[in-house]
């Protein structure tokens, strides 16, 4: 039955991410909300958590923090953003990847329009962000039973709908920007550049008076409004019809764009953000001498740099962001112990006192290698995509072995990422210096280099999965396995888990670099884990059936 039509295929490859992300995000919640309980047995511990809050306020609205849905939320509603990106890289690919493997032609020689196709898919996509959310619903109902928490099934159910419309969002986005790139890679890279940036300009009212006109342009903003398991807040039934709304014009944007451009072609930018026409040359190949024809090493560097180029700019940019403002905050601090004699101590913040600023900055610089760990996600996902594609396939006509073809892959990836940190670094450095807030040198760029092995653990294990699974399987897994190494470490620590449970996740071996500088034995760790993967990826990437 599920291949019948258009709609019931793309839901059936949807399967294991709608069980994944669904139920992974919902179990999260519900492990939450199990634990806050224990976070307010006395008076005291319920003021120091309002205090915590109250100093993190820039991040999310602190709304009834000592209660399990408004401390699930204030935490918690943020981060569950990973979830989104299986619609971008899903929406990115659904039919610009077609396009690109030559599948869609077959597809569209059936008696099928092309908008009929293009709905159908864009339907499957969005009934299995409905399940997601179903899913997350019934668990984080599941979770506040357990703990009597002050919301129902309903609310439930509108807070996992509320995660569904924001993806589908950013999903319309991808789609959209698909048809204006030739590779589906591209319009997911810049679809991640979106998302990060609508977080950055969310924050921009809660940490600056006067720029709540500018947060209204981020999507993210309209996602926050609506807190439907927080006691006495709930939903905002126009912010998710917004949300629903933007989702249903992008994406019936990209299908009227794509019902009216070639198959294989892309939508002509407007005149203004066209680039200069080259000069015409009597010969469109690219000359031999090219130098990024010369190796395979040198052809991959070509092939990921524009992508490579726009997520600098998104972590670089978003260190710069942090590090403003945490002087921001640290400022406001300030201000307010010179008010209280119970918080004197917080006088030596905002320039003076480098272990206090590295501990208010570490606390959010622990999202720098989760974005640099997504990039090698996007980077495994195109290479998955090449072999499942059919590119590797000419590739490897030429005489070149497997082996040195993996390799160059690698080595490129291998210099984007150590490209990113650096310049993650300089941005960094920069902001500290342009707004007098003390760090140790040494100890930041610790915490931006020590980033590298994660990403380069991540893009091994991509290499390995890609072995075995289908493209979308491969990121699926690997998007999921990266969310829950963040969820261990974000909320095990906070719920008293234990280490060995701790250890599961490759942050722990990361630490807090900013504070204790470089832990050389964990890198280690994660260096020899990621190396055994790269070893493995490479013997079954020759010895497997190319495309198999």
């Amino acid at each position: 039955m599920w291949f019948r039509s258009v709609y019931l295929k793309t839901l059936r490859d949807a399967r294991i991410p709608i069980l994944g992300w669904g139920m992974g995000t919902g179990l999260l919640m519900n492990v939450v909300l199990a634990g806050v309980p224990s976070l307010t047995t006395t008076p005291a511990a319920r003021a120091s958590l309002v205090s915590v809050s109250a100093t993190f306020a820039w991040l999310a609205d602190p709304v009834a923090v000592t209660t399990p849905g408004g401390y699930a939320t204030f935490k918690y509603g943020l981060p569950i953003l990973l979830i989104a990106l299986w619609p971008l890289l899903t929406c990115g690919r659904m039919l610009r990847g077609e396009e690109s493997r030559g599948s869609l032609d077959a597809l569209l020689s059936l008696p099928r329009g092309r908008v009929r196709v293009a709905l159908e898919k864009v339907a499957g996509v969005w009934t299995a962000l409905l399940a997601m959310g179903l899913l997350i619903g019934l668990l984080v109902f599941a979770g506040g039973v357990r703990v009597n928490a002050d919301f129902g099934l309903s609310d439930a159910l509108l807070f996992g709908l509320n995660v569904a419309l924001i993806c589908a969002v950013f999903g319309a986005i991808s789609l959209l920007l698909s048809q204006f790139t030739e590779e589906s890679g591209k319009a997911a890279g810049a679809t991640a550049s979106i998302l990060l940036l609508s977080i950055v300009v969310d924050m921009a009212h809660r940490g600056f008076s006067g720029t709540e006109w500018l947060s209204r342009f981020s999507p993210i903003y309209y996602y926050n409004l609506s807190k439907p398991i927080v006691p006495r807040y709930g939903a905002n039934p126009g912010a998710m019809l917004l949300l629903l709304a933007l989702s249903v014009v992008l994406s019936g944007v990209a299908i009227w764009l794509f019902a009216r451009r070639d198959v294989g072609g892309t939508v002509p930018l407007p005149r203004l953000l066209r680039l200069p026409d080259p000069a015409a040359r009597p010969a469109t190949a690219k000359p031999p001498a090219s130098w990024s024809l010369r190796s395979g090493y040198a052809r991959s560097l070509r092939i990921i740099a524009v992508s490579t180029f726009w997520w600098t700019l998104g972590i670089a940019g978003f260190a710069g962001w942090m590090v403003v403002i945490v002087k921001q905050t640290a400022d406001q601090l300030v201000t307010m112990a010179a008010s209280s004699s119970l918080l004197q101590g917080l006088a030596r913040v905002g320039g003076g006192d480098v272990t206090t600023n590295a501990t208010l900055l570490s606390a959010l610089l622990l999202f720098l290698p989760l974005m640099l760990m997504a990039f090698a996600v996007t980077q495994a996902n195109r290479w998955s995509a090449d072999e499942e594609d059919g590119r590797l396939e000419l590739l490897l006509s030429t005489p070149q072995s497997r082996l040195r073809v993996l390799l160059g892959r690698f080595a490129a990836l291998t210099t984007a990422t150590v490209t990113i940190s650096v310049l993650t670094l300089a941005s960094s450095a920069a902001a500290a210096a342009a707004t007098g807030l003390k760090l140790d040198g040494g100890n930041m760029a610790a915490a931006m280099l020590g980033m590298i092995p994660l990403g380069l653990l991540v893009a091994a294990l991509g290499y390995l999965l890609s072995g075995w699974l289908r493209t979308a399987v491969d990121t699926g897994l690997l998007s999921f396995l990266l969310a829950a190494w963040f969820f261990i470490t974000f909320i095990g620590p906070g719920l008293n888990w234990p280490e060995a449970m701790l250890r599961l996740s490759a942050f722990y071996y990361y630490g807090t670099p900013l504070l204790k500088g470089l832990q050389v034995g964990d890198m280690f760790v994660v260096l020899a884990v990621g190396m055994l993967a790269l070893v493995l990826a490479s013997v079954r990437f020759m010895r497997k059936d190319i495309g198999r």
